[in-house]
């Protein structure tokens, strides 16, 4: 039986297309799809513009032609009524993820080609990958079985784990970030907001990241580590067991309070063919300590390839693992970035 609780990602996904036009992107709606308008550019730098993919606050996303090569490459645009001030803070932040996912070369990470500015628009030049969202996936299809939820989430956090080698955390591990396609390898992409190894720092008190997958390090401030995007993707993981989020709340401030003082319901709360093993799989992914986490995405990795493999927890376990937390972050001793 699988019950499902109303979580707040669609709306929140509706709020930020809201935020820009159609048209700002070149394109206007037709009968729930999208054309080219006749003002739109048909080139970005040497890119042959092909069809719009999606659209966002801050910009837009084509599928185009690179005919050098002629190879389908993936454009993400940054184009947003922006002050100038504005725009060069978020120039600095585009061309930072260029820079960042550039630099991990795995399969499971989505290949940065190019990046440039053309007419003044900047612009990175990615892989093109056939498929859908992890978050299209889940609201057409409900969860996924056990194997299908593993072979997902292996794969991401073999990325992760390539990605951490280079000190680079992704802080937005979450199923829009997250491509699916038939016959090849899962992909994640969308290294916006990723700290680097350099000494970034982000505004004090400012949580990057979308609040309903961020790790309770993340809330408070805290300096993140590789075990923030462990925290992640356990999320991403009981979402795609449960077909719900783990913790609850439409207000903002409710989330966060769930995400950092209080327990996650059991996975089989809400679908009773999850199998006993992930419940302790997932509390230890979701411990609201890093110190009680898997300490790297690998060691997550080695779990969910080899889950069927994993002791069941007795009934004293499953007892002790639905226990409120032991342990929690306490905010007077956490660092700011």
């Amino acid at each position: 039986m699988i019950l499902r609780r109303e979580s707040p990602a669609p709306f929140a996904l509706m709020i930020s297309l809201m935020r820009i036009a159609p048209a700002r992107c070149g394109w206007r709606a037709l009968h729930f799809g999208l054309e080219l308008s006749l003002d739109t550019p048909r080139t970005l730098g040497r890119y042959e513009i092909v069809s719009l993919l999606g659209q966002g606050g801050m910009g837009c996303v084509y599928k185009a032609l690179d005919p050098m090569i002629g190879r389908p490459v993936a454009i993400k645009t940054l184009s947003a009524d922006l002050s100038a001030e504005e725009l060069a803070e978020f120039k600095r932040r585009f061309f930072r993820e260029a820079r960042t996912a550039g630099r991990v070369a795995h399969p499971n990470v989505v290949t940065i080609y190019d990046v440039g500015e053309a007419d003044g628009t900047p612009f990175i030049a990615m892989e093109y990958v056939e498929g859908r969202t992890l978050r299209a996936v889940l609201d057409a299809d409900g969860p996924l079985g056990a194997e299908a939820a593993c072979r997902i989430a292996t794969q991401v956090a073999a990325g992760l784990a390539a990605a951490h080698k280079l000190s680079i955390i992704h802080r937005d591990v979450k199923p829009a970030n997250i491509m699916i396609a038939a016959g090849a390898p899962v992909k994640l992409m969308d290294f916006g907001i990723a700290k680097l190894p350099d000494g970034t720092k982000t505004q004090t008190g400012l949580i990057l990241g979308s609040p309903i997958y961020v790790a309770p390090e993340q809330v408070i401030g805290r300096s993140v580590d590789g075990r923030s995007d462990v925290f992640s993707l356990g999320v991403v993981l009981y979402e795609m067991l449960t077909g719900t989020v783990p913790f609850g709340g439409l207000a903002v401030g409710a989330l966060l309070y769930s995400v950092l003082n209080e327990a996650h319901p059991p996975p089989s709360a809400y679908n009773t063919r999850v199998p006993a093993v992930f419940e302790r799989i997932l509390a230890r992914a979701l411990a609201k300590h890093p110190d009680d986490r898997y300490q790297d995405a690998g060691e997550f990795a080695h779990d969910l390839r080899d889950w069927r493999n994993l002791p069941r927890p007795t009934p004293e376990e499953l007892a002790s693992l639905r226990e409120p937390p032991r342990r929690t972050l306490d905010r007077r001793t956490m660092r700011r970035e």
